[in-house]
């Protein structure tokens, strides 16, 4: 006897119980699962399963139970038939790409989640699934930090993901939104190393700027520092320029300065985070060991590669030690610290905000360009410049509920 395939459909006021009721009649009649999948916004349920059963009486019978069940229950049900060469399809379409496309902005409006989703859908993929990442938000409560971010499950087969990326970042520019566009692999589900810029990424200051300032020679730093960082002149040159201004400065200030570094928000949400889930995590950047060490052991970071000052008779004397860690060298570090914990490239993240942190961002699995300058933010494979540091989280599709078990 030919089998009836059925997608029954639920919708209503969740309860308890309400999932192993269906089912239970569903067993009465030796109906076999196919697929299942249920989503619950403000206590409504939408419950969908696609069931096999046998033609005929038993078929008739179990529609008409579970019926009756959804009226004691105080539900609808709604059944659609499916056939066999729709169900195949279906199927055989499991085979295709999968990506992942997260939103990310300190609230999202339907205008920004209609632009993305026309993209997809221009593009001929097929969302499977919509996930909210973040926890839900007070109407009548200030909140002290307002984040939101959704993740889109999508499938099929782009033949053009640079053009697609593109649609994103001018929406992204337009409507004041983060979208990252990632595919949807092992490897992202396994990331296992974060790299991260410091000055303007886990900081929010250019040490070497509030050095000058001390030293008396602000603005013409910041000239130099702002050149570098929008990729105008190159970062070697620039720093030793820069370092050649702070001769003279007392090894005094460095203490004070290091204790006052205003650490980006979200920095500690996210390393802590980071950490209580076996991450591995590094600094890799242009500025100086003595502040990045400083951090290494504020946040409980692992790694630290930066540049060492020269210093002589307690004070700074424009020199340095060691190469100069340029945006080459912080690719060579990402890749070595890589080698050493025995952690594939495709399994690392890089995070920065200059010119010089695009080589790790385009080695790195993922490379995340935050609060970035227009210039890295168009090379980078995903930004975020909405939110905090801790954004990366949702990238990695984290909900707030994993998180908030280590805060």
């Amino acid at each position: 006897m030919a089998n009836d395939i059925i997608l029954l459909n639920i919708s209503g006021q969740d309860k308890p119980g309400l999932t192993s009721s269906l089912t239970s009649v569903l067993s009465q009649y030796g109906a076999k699962i196919l697929d299942i999948g249920q989503a619950n916004i403000h206590d409504t349920l939408s419950l969908g399963m696609l069931f096999e059963i046998k033609s005929g009486a038993k078929s008739a019978a179990v529609l008409k139970d579970i019926l009756f069940k959804a009226y004691e229950l105080g539900i609808t049900a709604k059944f659609t038939p499916i056939t066999l060469e729709d169900y195949e399809k279906w199927v055989n379409s499991q085979g295709k790409d999968r990506y992942i496309v997260t939103i990310l902005g300190e609230k999202l409006a339907a205008e920004q989640i209609s632009e993305v989703t026309k993209v997809i859908s221009e593009k001929n993929l097929n969302i499977d699934s919509i996930k909210r990442l973040t926890g839900r938000l007070s109407l009548v409560r200030p909140e002290e930090y307002p984040r939101a971010s959704i993740q889109l499950s999508i499938r099929g087969k782009i033949d053009n993901k640079a053009e697609m990326t593109a649609k994103f970042m001018e929406i992204s520019r337009e409507l004041d939104v983060d979208i990252a566009f990632q595919e949807d692999n092992i490897y992202r589900r396994n990331r296992r190393l974060v790299c991260f810029d410091m000055d303007s990424t886990l900081i929010q200051t250019e040490v070497i700027d509030e050095l000058a300032e001390l030293a008396g020679v602000g603005e013409e730093v910041k000239a130099i520092t702002e050149s570098a960082m929008q990729g105008e002149i190159d970062f070697t040159e620039s720093f030793k320029r820069r370092m050649k201004l702070l001769k003279g400065l007392s090894e005094d200030v460095l203490h004070n300065v290091a204790i006052n570094l205003p650490i980006t928000k979200g920095a500690k949400r996210l390393i802590d985070t980071l950490k209580s889930y076996g991450f591995k995590t590094a600094i890799l950047s242009g500025g100086f060991t003595y502040f990045g060490h400083y951090l290494k052991e504020e946040l409980g970071m692992d790694y630290v590669y930066a540049n060492q000052l020269e210093i002589k008779d307690g004070v700074l004397t424009g020199g340095y030690l060691g190469d100069i860690v340029d945006g080459n060298k912080k690719a060579e570090y990402l890749k070595e610290i890589a080698k050493n914990e025995e952690i594939d490239i495709s399994q690392t993240i890089a995070v920065g905000d200059g010119a010089n942190d695009l080589p790790m961002l385009n080695l790195a699995g993922l490379g995340i360009a935050f609060h970035a300058k227009p210039t890295v933010k168009d090379n980078a494979q995903s930004s975020i410049s909405s939110i905090g540091l801790d954004g990366v989280l949702y990238l990695l599709g984290y909900h707030d509920r994993h998180i908030d078990l280590i805060e």
